[in-house]
């Protein structure tokens, strides 16, 4: 299934010209109950679950999944996660293609697209546990 994903996602071209930056009530209603994948470069880059209440849970699609929350602050969209303090904001805007996110704003910086929605739960494994 992976692997036809990314052959589905290699075969995109890039997101067409970016429109007005969404609002923190846009953005919510967009994404909330949906499982979004994100491609960079003609690759998937990573998923996340948008929840209830602002909550999110990511992966870099490696089965590790990391909680968080997000907050509109100078109308970017910042994400906060469990196993970092630091807010991650981006940019999102709705094109015919669907969501593109760009990092901080900055045009030269990374910016993702959204290559699929599944509209299923994503894979998150549990905890690594040892001897």
């Amino acid at each position: 299934m992976r692997t036809l994903m990314i052959l589905l996602l290699t075969a995109l071209p890039a997101p067409l010209a970016a429109g007005e930056p969404l609002s923190a009530s846009e953005f919510d209603r967009y994404t909330q109950g949906r499982t979004l994948f994100y491609g960079f470069g003609g690759a998937m880059y990573g998923v996340e679950r948008y929840l209830p209440d602002r909550r999110v849970i990511w992966s870099f699609l490696d089965g590790k999944c990391q909680e968080g929350n997000w907050y509109e602050e100078g109308g970017q969209i910042c994400f906060v996660y469990e196993n970092r303090d630091d807010p991650q904001c981006w940019t999102f805007e709705l094109t015919s293609r669907g969501l593109t996110a760009r990092f901080e704003d900055d045009p030269a910086s990374t910016e993702l697209y959204e290559a699929e929605d599944i509209g299923e739960e994503m894979l998150c494994y549990g905890p690594e546990v040892g001897a």
